[in-house]
This record gives structure tokens, C-alpha cells and sequence, in this order.
């Protein structure tokens, strides 16, 4: 996390992690507080309220939101290497576009949980992991997880999209290390959409959440693969 780059060359959680005192410096000390303070709420609460399913479910939820910042650090740094080609750059990380896919999916989420699940048949998802009353402040660190993971594939759709966007315009312009670079994190740009797939048994007898899910790893995989076909 350290050294001196753009303020715009950088996701917003970076960002973020970047205005906490003691964090910045560190990228091992920002995941480790990340995983540390929320599964230490969802374990508690998961306790207190005696919500197995929930402390599960956020367990899932809070491993694939920490790995996915790992993943997004090392994706960050990849991208920055030569901050070159700058467009890309500014595109990528200065556009928040990231963010605006993340909100898409986190309201799609909300749409799904609290209209259309409670009109069908069987048990709603909410029911499933809370109870028939939900308590409020482990209903709200769920929806946080919730957002985390949302945040999440929105990146993946983004780098996937730029990165294809970047080996169709540039690929003429790149030399080979630059391209094999650019290469090498499109195909991390998949193992991080890959990074998903736990959340799939969880939402068992949801079969459009998890259809949702896999089509999203799936999507990415394909355009970031062609990207990589292009670039070689």
C-alpha cells in the first residue's frame, strides 16, 4: 500500500483503507482488521442470538470478502505496474464504475430478499438465517457482508470489461512483457470472480441466487479470456 501514485489509481476500498490511521501503511494489517472485526460480529451475534445458519452464511460471506480484497490489492498493484497505458488507467480506477456496479448488484440482492423471495413458495432466505424476527444489529452486519461481496463483483465486472476494452485497443501498442503481464492478471481477474462460488451452498433453495452467481463467475471468465486470446 505504500509509495507514491495518482489519487485516482486506486479502488475505492483502497481508498478507503487509505484514511484509516495505522491501516495504510500496511496490507497485511487493513485484511486483517477487515476479517478480524467482522467475523468477530458474526460469531458473537451468531452466539448470542443462537443463529447457527446466520453464523455460517456470515462466516462464507466474510472469507470471500477478505480474500477478494487480497486479490483486489494484488490486481491494483498489477494494473499500476507501468501506469501505462494511462487511459486504461483512468478508465479503470478514475471512472468509480466499480462502484456503481457493486450498488446494481447489492440492490438486485435487496430486491430478491425482501420482495420477490417472501411471494414464494418455501422458506425466505431471510427467515432461513435470522428467524421469523430478525434481530437488527446482526440483520445489519449481514447486509454489510452482503455489500462487501456485492462490491466485490462489481470490481470483477469492471476489470473484466476494461481489460478486454484494453487488449482490443492497445494490444498493437503493447510490447510482449507488457502484454503477458496484462495477461497473467486478466486470467487473476477470473480466480477473483472464482472466488464466489462458496456462496453458492449457502444460498441452497435459491436456485436464482445461485444461478445468478454462477452465471456472473462464468461471464467473466469468458470476456476475461478472451482478452488473454487476444493479448497472445
Amino acid at each position: 500500500m505504500s509509495g507514491h501514485r495518482p489519487a485516482g489509481d486506486a479502488w475505492v476500498y483502497e481508498s478507503i483503507i487509505r484514511s484509516v490511521p495505522g491501516v495504510n501503511a500496511s496490507r497485511g494489517v487493513a485484511l486483517a482488521v477487515q476479517f478480524v472485526g467482522f467475523e468477530a460480529a458474526v460469531l458473537l451475534l451468531g452466539w448470542y442470538h443462537g443463529l447457527v445458519q446466520a453464523a455460517i452464511a456470515g462466516t462464507v460471506g466474510v472469507l470471500v470478502a477478505v480474500a477478494g480484497s487480497a486479490f483486489m490489492l494484488h490486481l491494483s498493484r498489477g494494473f499500476r505496474a507501468d501506469r501505462e497505458p494511462r487511459r486504461y488507467l483512468d478508465l479503470l480506477f478514475g471512472s468509480r464504475i466499480e462502484l456503481v456496479l457493486g450498488l446494481v448488484s447489492f440492490n438486485l440482492l435487496l430486491v430478491y430478499v425482501f420482495v420477490y423471495d417472501p411471494q414464494q413458495a418455501g422458506p425466505a432466505l431471510v427467515t432461513s438465517l435470522l428467524g421469523e424476527r430478525p434481530p437488527l444489529a446482526y440483520s445489519f452486519v449481514l447486509l454489510l457482508i452482503g455489500w462487501d461481496v456485492a462490491y466485490r463483483i462489481g470490481v470483477g465486472w469492471w476489470a473484466c470489461v476494461t481489460g478486454f476494452w484494453r487488449s482490443i485497443t492497445y494490444r498493437d501498442e503493447l510490447d510482449s512483457a507488457t502484454r503477458t503481464r496484462f495477461a497473467r492478471l486478466d486470467l487473476t481477474t477470473i480466480a477473483f470472480a472464482s472466488l464466489q462460488l462458496p456462496i453458492v451452498p449457502v444460498l441452497s433453495g435459491h436456485p436464482l441466487l445461485q444461478v445468478t452467481v454462477l452465471g456472473h463467475v462464468l461471464a467473466v471468465a469468458l470476456v476475461s479470456g478472451a482478452s488473454v486470446a487476444l493479448l497472445r
